[in-house]
């Protein structure tokens, strides 16, 4: 149990997992065909990065 003012360090950590994880799906993803021969195009990484940019996400 801790107290409320040393839970933010656990909610930060915990939104920039999420943060991270929800990025890397996003890389990972491929192209495909879904039922009913439905499209789904993977998300250009160049256009990812110019977003993540935009809002000041980009480290690198």
């Amino acid at each position: 149990m801790l107290p409320n003012d040393l839970l933010e360090p656990v909610f930060s950590a915990t939104v920039q997992a999420t943060e991270e994880a929800i990025i890397n799906a996003m890389i990972a993803a491929e192209m495909m065909n879904g039922i009913e021969n439905h499209k789904v195009i993977a998300l250009p990484h160049d256009k990812l990065r110019a977003v993540l940019k935009k809002y000041n996400r980009l480290t690198q």
